[in-house]
């Protein structure tokens, strides 16, 4: 005979600790703030039950009592860290309030590179999620489309950090294995590529290299282009719209 499925429940719902008995020896924070250190330090796969309860100095069992699933401690680091985010007062630039959360939100993954591992958007209901998405549709209410698209301009501007970071970070771990520097890597995938487009096999290709703008070279800056096109994409065309 079969024991009865467990069912869904939201860590936010649960009591800090179950069961009675004496006082906690540990918090829920305790056991988050640790487990946050050894994921900066030793990265994500370093975070497990056994770990988490050694570095707070109780038995892993025990650990339980306080975080009954390795999933409910991934949601509750993610939530940790989003609340290094800083929610000023809404400018009325809604375009400004975006990019400026944009950038803390890469920030905050830099700073926590195991963010993107275990990021969700099962994790979407946290207390500091919600004051995130709160604050940001604070930010939309001078910009006049439906709610629908102001959520999905949030979820495209988190989408592309994540994505963006992913990247980087990608492209960083590949470049520290390399016996010679990125730039010496890149002059030579160059040099192959303009010798591809030199064949004719790719005309288009070859007429766009030949007029594109310059693309920035710094990642800063590429970022920036980035996030401010995507805004551009949900502001409403300015004046009136005439049928063709």
């Amino acid at each position: 005979m079969t024991g009865r499925a467990a069912e869904p429940e939201v860590i936010w719902a649960r009591p800090e600790r179950a069961g009675r008995g004496p006082k906690p020896a540990y918090s829920r924070r305790d056991i988050v703030d640790a487990a946050v250190r050894v994921a900066d330090t030793d990265g994500i796969d370093a975070v497990s039950m056994r770990r988490i309860a050694a570095e707070i100095g109780c038995g892993t069992m025990s650990l339980y009592n306080y975080v009954p699933r390795k999933e409910d401690l991934y949601e509750l680091m993610v939530d940790a860290v989003s609340g290094e985010y800083a929610f000023p007062e809404p400018s009325g630039d809604w375009r400004a309030d975006m990019t400026g959360i944009a950038h803390q939100s890469r920030a905050i993954m830099y700073r926590h590179p195991w963010l993107a591992r275990v990021m969700t958007t099962a994790y979407g209901f946290s207390p500091n999620a919600l004051r995130f998405l709160e604050w940001c549709l604070g930010c939309l209410v001078p910009l006049d489309i439906p709610p629908g698209l102001k959520m999905q301009l949030i979820a495209m501007v988190n989408g592309t950090v994540m994505a963006t970071v992913a990247n980087e970070q990608a492209v960083a771990e590949r470049a520290r294995g390399l016996p010679w520097s990125e730039e010496d890597e890149q002059a030579v995938r160059g040099t192959y590529l303009m010798g591809q487009i030199a064949s004719g096999q790719y005309p288009h290709l070859a007429g766009l290299l030949a007029e594109a703008p310059a693309v920035p070279a710094d990642p800063d800056a590429i970022f920036a282009m980035t996030i401010s096109r995507l805004l551009d994409s949900f502001a409403p065309p300015e004046g009136p719209v005439t049928a063709a």
